[in-house]
């Protein structure tokens, strides 16, 4: 059953992520694990629910960031590989 609160928990962390001014492209376990912690404690849910809605957190930002880019040509840019 999917979350009805699963897009309010993506801007929840993503405004945190916003508030710490960290870059959109942070690959650092030890940076992550404070959002991978608010996300488990905040939403009582486990490890991999907590990195997948990070990882959508930090995508949601950088589509934000994108401005006029066309997802299904230029893809690569956020990891979504489309082709």
């Amino acid at each position: 059953m999917p979350d009805p609160d699963h897009d309010s928990k993506i801007e929840k962390i993503a405004q945190l992520i916003r508030e710490d001014k960290v870059p959109l492209d942070e690959q650092d376990p030890q940076k992550l694990a404070k959002y991978y912690d608010f996300a488990k404690t905040s939403f009582e849910i486990g490890d991999e629910q907590a990195r997948s809605l990070v990882n959508e957190a930090f995508l949601y930002l950088m589509l934000q960031d994108a401005g006029d880019v066309d997802i299904l040509q230029q893809g690569d840019k956020f990891g979504a590989g489309f082709s």
